[in-house]
């Protein structure tokens, strides 16, 4: 398994200056607290390679101006997330009719991360209250799943919502571990976050979110790509950006391929 190292630093790392050419972060600030929570990474990209088999991520931080005390005490508490393009998803319900299993009910959510991976100093539920965790999404539980269209009486709606998760979870794209964010010194940090064998290209954003005392203090937010590489990245555009010409060599590969085996294997 390989393993990827993203490094998050402080502006007054003057080692590192790849920090200062980053695109200009997203912040969400609470005034009512002084204390900051500064973020970077290494690199903005990510290159995925054809044998890629999952990666851990390590991250850095730290608090500006926190108290010292307060860190003592454990009253700081940190989230990060790296966080998948937002895609729509469609659950569906399987019955059996007259022997038959066939796709009976369905709901499509609006776009929600295509994959979720977050670590946190500890579990969420010690770190604020649900209400505060569901405004900003989260925690897995808490991405909100809204669906589009009908959805009839709406008595489904919990059980396509738990059923989506379970997908989501049992294929590794959604993970969370409650105990990869660490202080390290003071007010540094480190985390880790998981990036799986099956993580979807594009844009992904990398979240995080500070708590003081089990009270929103501020949350930044950095965007980082996710690449295929080589003859993988090559097939991928090109089915995705000339999808007709790559449907009609299929069928033809596919039925070269059936004729040669013909040939090949007949029996005179």
């Amino acid at each position: 398994m390989r393993s990827a190292v993203l490094f998050f630093v402080l502006p007054l790392l003057a080692s590192l200056p790849a920090v200062a050419q980053l695109a200009d972060p997203t912040v969400t600030v609470n005034d009512k607290f002084s204390e900051r929570i500064d973020i970077g990474i290494s690199t903005n990209e990510i290159a995925i390679t054809s044998d890629f088999s999952g990666a851990d991520i390590t991250v850095f931080g730290a608090i500006d101006g926190a108290d010292e005390l307060l860190l003592a005490t454990f009253a700081y508490d940190v989230v990060v997330a790296l966080e998948g393009p937002r895609k729509s998803s469609t659950v569906r319900r399987k019955e059996r009719v007259a022997g038959i299993w066939i796709n009976r009910h369905s709901i499509r959510f609006e776009p929600i991360p295509a994959s979720y991976s977050m670590s946190s100093t500890r579990p969420l539920a010690d770190i604020a209250n649900l209400m505060e965790l569901a405004s900003r999404d989260i925690g897995i539980n808490n991405i909100r799943l809204v669906p589009t269209g009908g959805v009839g009486d709406g008595s489904r709606l919990t059980e396509f919502r738990d059923a989506l998760r379970r997908i989501k979870q049992a294929s590794g794209l959604y993970q969370r571990d409650p105990t990869g964010v660490q202080f390290i010194s003071k007010a540094l940090f480190r985390a880790t976050v998981r990036l799986p064998a099956n993580i979807p290209v594009g844009q992904h954003k990398v979240r995080a979110v500070l708590y003081k005392n089990n009270q929103f203090v501020m949350e930044k937010v950095i965007p980082l790509r996710v690449v295929k590489t080589g003859l993988e990245q090559f097939i991928y555009n090109f089915a995705h950006v000339y999808s007709l010409a790559y449907g009609i060599i299929a069928v033809l590969l596919a039925t070269l391929t059936g004729w040669l085996g013909s040939v090949i294997f007949r029996k005179d």
